[in-house]
């Protein structure tokens, strides 16, 4: 089971060719379920142009969304405690990382310099 990244997911939108094809991988395999949570949506939605929103949001809603529960801010905000000054962590980072801990995800992201919490094993 995969959480992906907003970086990864703005990727394939846009339609970068080796990330959008090993997504495509991904879902042709059948066997490994894809995740987001409300972060990424926030994200990708605070950059989105009018024209660009449909197609988004049917992109969004296939995607399975884990809500955002205690467990996963309690945890979060020890990442934060534990990694915001030393790595310059942000909230979001906090959520996701605790998020794919808490759901026993590998987290597929281009930035796993902002993922201090996350074991090499557990990147996709």
């Amino acid at each position: 089971m995969i959480l992906i990244d907003s970086d990864v997911l703005i990727w394939i939108l846009r339609g970068r060719h080796d990330i959008k094809k090993r997504f495509e991988q991904v879902l042709e395999d059948g066997g490994i379920r894809i995740f987001i949570t409300a972060v990424q949506i926030a994200e990708i939605y605070a950059g989105l142009k009018d024209a660009e929103k449909m197609e988004t949001s049917l992109f969004i809603d296939s995607i399975h969304c884990i809500d955002i529960d205690d467990k996963i801010g309690m945890l979060a905000g020890d990442f934060l405690r534990k990694y915001q000054k030393s790595h310059g962590i942000t909230i979001s980072d906090a959520f996701i990382g605790a998020a794919a801990k808490i759901g026993s995800l590998n987290l597929w992201t281009l930035n796993r310099k902002h993922y201090p919490m996350i074991s090499e094993g557990n990147f996709y």
